[in-house]
């Protein structure tokens, strides 16, 4: 396969100019999908109101434990196409690419069937008033509907960057969100379906999504594409998948409990409105983390390539040029939202008591942020040449081995206060650990370096 998606160039051209040409597309896609996001949240809002946004705050921990299964494969599968094709090991690449399909089905079916009698008990769990559960059932069930649908897109939307494809990648994520913005409002506004048509124009915009994807795999010019003979599971295959892929999931499921425990210490030292706040800024957080994410999703495909070619010093490159990028993108959003905080909370409502409550948590939250975007990237470093239990540990110091202590002892004496420091405390002490542990990967890498050389 010659030309602009072939993944050769990625042992070759020089490394910021690959970083930008798989990263720029990958950011403009999650940008874009964070911004949907964001104005999902601002329709809900303004058309359903703020008991709606306090709703769809209490999904976060579901939607979480859903993603959490979608990364146990999407991710572990597109490390492993980049390191096969790093090894042209072509036949292995596609028999990935099968395994991705089939396991986005039956885990994507088995995740719809367990949790969908059970919402009213979990939201309750998570924090739920009387007038909070019900936007969060509607919202939720009509997800879980189309929860097949989401692993797929999301599993073959990874498989299309680690083929190189990154701009194929971009405009189908582009495309999900530009349907999304134009049925969401139509279907609040225009249909007055409220919180549910929130949830159906994600649904059918993924859909959309997902066929223009199947179309793509189904060439056979493409370098991976669907055939006969890669559907059956291999279970090293799955098994390197599931090993990789652990520790994103981990981290999801980390996230479901963190997010979980933030609402219930909202509830318990505030009120439903707190729990709003949190909604809104942990879509603000999610637009500056999807951005990074879109930086890691670049550097992946190019440090999975040459950590399989063993050019280590190019590994080294990409990944301090992706920590560079990752924190200047952090510390714009620090400086954004230290300077312009009302005006950010008001865009997702004109409820008083919940724009107070959401500005004074955003300069909290925001605290040591771009602490926080050096640990995203160094983290997916590990994950992004295979080195799972590296990730894992990383992924489970931040959530497990500080914020979750923090979260259960500090709002016992400080109140919803603690509630918000304890976003900050865990980012800074979780970055001063995986700094550490990246510097000593990247000395090894140096001295590995040195003897090829030789």
């Amino acid at each position: 396969m010659n030309g602009n998606g072939s993944p050769l160039k990625l042992g070759t051209e020089r490394v910021g100019k690959l970083l930008a040409e798989y990263a720029i597309p990958a950011i403009i896609a999650m940008t874009a999908a964070s911004v949907y996001n964001m104005a999902d949240s601002i329709f809900i809002g303004h058309g359903v109101g703020s008991m709606a946004i306090a709703g769809l705050a209490l999904t976060f921990p579901l939607m979480n434990l859903t993603a959490a299964f979608g990364s146990f494969v999407g991710v572990g599968a597109s490390t492993i196409i980049s390191v096969k094709l790093g090894q042209r090991d072509y036949g292995s690449a596609n028999q990935a690419l099968g395994n991705v399909l089939v396991l986005n089905v039956v885990i994507g079916i088995a995740v719809t069937a367990v949790c969908f009698p059970f919402l009213d008990p979990v939201f309750r769990f998570f924090g739920a008033s009387d007038q909070t559960l019900p936007y969060a059932r509607e919202y939720m069930e009509v997800i879980l509907a189309g929860n097949v649908v989401t692993h797929i897109y999301f599993g073959l939307n990874a498989v299309l960057r680690a083929a190189g494809h990154p701009k194929m990648s971009m405009y189908t994520t582009l495309l999900s969100v530009v349907i999304n913005c134009i049925l969401t409002p139509l279907f609040i506004f225009g249909f007055g379906w409220g919180i549910r048509g929130a949830a159906w124009a994600t649904v059918i915009a993924q859909v959309i999504s997902l066929v223009w994807q199947l179309v793509h795999f189904t060439q056979p010019k493409q370098l991976l594409h669907f055939h006969r003979g890669i559907y059956s599971l291999k279970r090293e295959l799955v098994r390197s998948m599931f090993a990789i892929g652990l520790s994103p999931f981990l981290m999801n499921l980390c996230s479901c409990l963190i997010v979980i425990l933030i609402n219930r210490g909202l509830k318990t030292y505030g009120s439903d409105l707190t729990i709003g706040a949190y909604g809104i800024i942990n879509r603000i957080i999610f637009l500056f983390a999807m951005v990074i994410m879109g930086l890691n999703q670049g550097m992946q495909p190019v440090a999975g390539y040459n950590f399989g070619a063993r050019d280590y010093r190019r590994v080294t490159q990409v990944t301090k040029l992706t920590i560079a990028w990752g924190v200047g993108i952090a510390t714009f959003g620090f400086l954004v939202c230290h300077l312009f905080p009302e005006g950010i909370i008001r865009w997702f409502t004109s409820d008083g008591e919940l724009i107070r409550a959401a500005v004074h948590g955003l300069h909290i939250v925001f605290a040591v942020f771009p602490f926080a975007g050096f640990q995203m990237v160094a983290t997916n470093f590990f994950l992004s040449i295979g080195m799972s239990r590296q990730a894992i540990f990383l992924s489970l110091t931040r959530q497990a081995l500080f914020m979750i202590p923090c979260l259960i002892v500090l709002p016992q004496f400080f109140g919803v206060q603690g509630v918000w420091i304890s976003l900050p405390v865990a980012d800074f002490t979780a970055s001063a650990l995986t700094a550490f542990m990246l510097c000593a990967q990247l000395r090894k890498f140096k001295r590995a370096a040195g003897e090829r050389i030789r």
